[in-house]
């Protein structure tokens, strides 16, 4: 090879990592980065030991901002997509709305609604709020004023709800994540419909964002799911063991071919190829492998929140980690949003 070519080569190299870096930079640049988490390893009750929980929001110096009150059970936090300043969180005590960006804070439900499992905000009709309940789902049309349960179409046993996720396609259109398999509503919640029967608890359950009818759903004992027909039917994942809890899967938003899973047991779990292979990727992390959640934030890198001993990091999807800050903490839940104007 003469040196013109390698130099030639050698620029070429140079200018793709560049153009990567600035879109990568750019997509960082229009999301905000959330999370909810408990910060309390050492703490017993009546200590004296102050801890921080709650949300967090990533600052763009690369730290962790707490917002709002703090609360050790909270479970996920949820915005008003016209109005960042409206927040929703779930928690044992139930349904939290702050109007002022999380200075202040209000109950929302009756003592009939307590230990929320999860909050959803419909991005296409942005006042209807739906709360995930151990006996249930609640849905609001007002904001979170009033909250009634919608339940027609579960089963009479087996109506626990680990969380709703909404179609962001169509209003009205959510999945809930139920003890027996994965209902269907495509009208707010008036009726629901099975269209995945599971033998344990559905524990989460995503939408691509970059193919809306492409879905993803894990288990507590039975597996992981795909569905490519926007969730009307499923197939069971190949691959990823359905002998341990997987808690959670998620989405790299800058790379459709790149999946992750989190599972007490099993550690974290990844794809590169849109889910036909899945790799091991625990090296550099404590063990066992016992971890609660993982994430993607919008530059690509990947979060792994380790049982009560930090939250981890990797730039490479897994193949090395870092420690990150929030040590001894238990994270959630993870969230994306549009960049706030406010």
């Amino acid at each position: 090879m003469t040196p013109l070519k390698t130099l030639l080569i050698m620029i070429a190299l140079f200018l793709i990592a560049f153009m990567a870096s600035t879109m990568i930079t750019k997509t960082t640049a229009q999301y905000d980065f959330y999370i909810c988490a408990k910060v309390n390893r050492d703490y017993v009750i009546g200590s004296k030991v102050e801890t921080v929980n709650g949300v967090f929001q990533r600052t763009d110096a690369g730290a962790w901002k707490h917002q709002g009150y703090n609360d050790t059970t909270l479970t996920a936090v949820a915005f008003d997509p016209r109005d960042r300043n409206v927040v929703y969180t779930s928690a044992n005590n139930g349904l939290w709305r702050s109007l002022d960006g999380g200075k202040h804070w209000r109950i929302c439900n009756d003592w009939d609604m307590t230990e929320a499992r999860h909050v959803a905000v419909d991005p296409n009709a942005p006042d209807h709020v739906y709360l995930s309940l151990p006996d249930g789902i609640a849905v609001s049309t007002d904001r979170a004023q009033t909250l009634v349960r919608r339940e027609n179409g579960l089963p009479e046993r087996g109506k626990y709800t680990q969380l709703v996720t909404i179609d962001r396609t169509q209003a009205g259109r959510a999945f809930a994540g139920c003890e027996v398999g994965i209902y269907l509503t495509e009208n707010g919640a008036d009726s629901w419909r099975r269209v995945l029967e599971t033998t344990d608890i559905i524990n989460d359950i995503q939408q691509s964002p970059h193919d809306p009818d492409h879905w993803l759903a894990t288990t507590q004992s039975a597996g992981a799911w795909s569905s490519r027909d926007g969730g009307l039917s499923w197939s069971q994942i190949e691959g990823v063991p359905s002998a341990h809890s997987l808690y959670n899967v998620t989405f790299d938003m800058t790379n459709l071919d790149r999946l992750a899973i989190g599972s007490w047991g099993l550690g974290v779990l990844t794809s590169e190829d849109g889910g036909k292979t899945w790799q091991d990727r625990n090296a550099g992390l404590p063990e066992p492998q016992r971890v609660w959640r993982v994430g993607v934030d919008p530059s690509g890198r990947l979060y792994a929140s380790v049982h009560k001993q930090t939250l981890f990091y990797s730039d490479d999807f897994g193949r090395t980690w870092q420690p990150d800050t929030l040590k001894g903490s238990l994270v959630n839940y993870f969230v994306t949003m549009p960049k706030s104007k406010q």
